[in-house]
This record gives C-alpha cells, structure tokens and sequence, in this order.
C-alpha cells in the first residue's frame, strides 16, 4: 500500500498542473471527490444506442460516482419522469456525441441544453407517479442487471409499459400528442423550446 501512495504522491509531482502537484500532498486522497450529501441521479456519460432509454437510477450518496457518471443533485422524481422519457431521449439522440456509435451523454451538451417546460404541481404530479412507477417496476428484478432490463429483446413488459405510460405524461407535458408521432417532430419541438431560452 505504501509504495501505491508514493507512487501517487510521485504521478502528481510530475504533472504540469500546478492544482495537481498541490494534490501531491495528500496522496490518500481522491483528485475529485464526487460525494453528494443526499440521493442523487446517476446518468451513464455511454450507454448502448440499442436502448430505448439510458437507464439512469438514484444512487445514494455513500456510493461514489466515478467519471464514467453524470451526477444530478438534489434531482426530483419529477426530474427522473422527464430525463428518462422518450422526449429526452430524441433529444440525446439529435444533440449528442457518440463513442462508435453509442450515445455519449454530456452534461455541457445534452443535459444544459436540454429545454425544460413550465410545469404545473398537476403536472409534476403526474410524471412523479409514472416516474415511482418505472421504480417500482425497476424493483421486481432485483439483482437483475440494467444490461438485461433494457436490452430492447429482454426488457420485462411491466417496465416497458411504466416507461411508455411516462412518455404518454412528459409528452402531455410538453404539449404533444402522447402517440402517433415521430421523432423528428419532438425533436422539432425541442429545437423551438431551445431557442427560445436563447
């Protein structure tokens, strides 16, 4: 353990980083310590493009984020309903970067650009309940991977019809018919919300 330390302490020495080398000084400690006070929303910064959805959870704050998560703190059930819905989703789909050809999630990118509604206590109301739904639909497979949940051939009917039951709520939210329509035209909606927070 003790030459693992040194070897830490010497790694940040060698760094042109000024902020680096100061961290040199305590080699037991994490660069970035990512340690949220409460639960907070993990989305994976890769996620297959063979998911309907990039399955993100509530982790609590003893589990620490590595840089392969994006963390939403103080995130709502509201806050998971919308991020995990298909109206998200086109939005990841139009806007962001690709590792081969997986999304490749970015807080800069997706998520701040990401052209939140005003929504009614009705509203959010609503999408919290689809939102506890898809959670709990979540929770009658545990030790199930994400992996196996929302693999498109072996994702259980239950959560798919959570899922599709919050789309039907966000898509009422943002004012779109909740069947019946293609993803260019939520896309399209989005890109008019974006430009109006310009």
């Amino acid at each position: 353990c003790l030459k693992r330390i040194r070897r830490v302490r010497d790694f940040r020495l060698a760094s042109k980083n000024p902020a680096t080398r100061k961290l040199a000084e305590f080699p037991l400690s994490f660069h970035n310590m990512r340690l949220p006070d409460s639960a907070y929303l993990a989305i994976p910064e890769v996620s297959s493009e063979r998911r309907a959805y990039i399955p993100i959870a509530f982790l609590p704050p003893k589990v620490m984020a590595s840089n392969l998560l994006k963390v939403v703190e103080g995130a709502t059930l509201y806050h998971f309903g919308v991020l995990t819905s298909n109206v998200h989703m086109a939005w990841v789909r139009a806007v962001c970067g690709r590792l081969k050809s997986d999304y490749r999630y970015s807080a800069v990118i997706v998520y701040n650009n990401f052209p939140w509604p005003k929504a009614t206590e009705a509203q959010k109301s609503a999408i919290e309940r689809t939102a506890n739904a898809i959670l709990d639909a979540r929770s009658k497979y545990k030790g199930e991977t994400f992996s196996a949940l929302y693999d498109p051939l072996t994702m259980p009917e239950g959560l798919q019809r959570a899922h599709r039951d919050n789309d039907h709520a966000v898509m009422r939210l943002y004012g779109l018919p909740a069947k019946d329509i293609e993803e260019s035209r939520i896309v399209a909606s989005l890109m008019s919300g974006y430009l109006a927070l310009s």
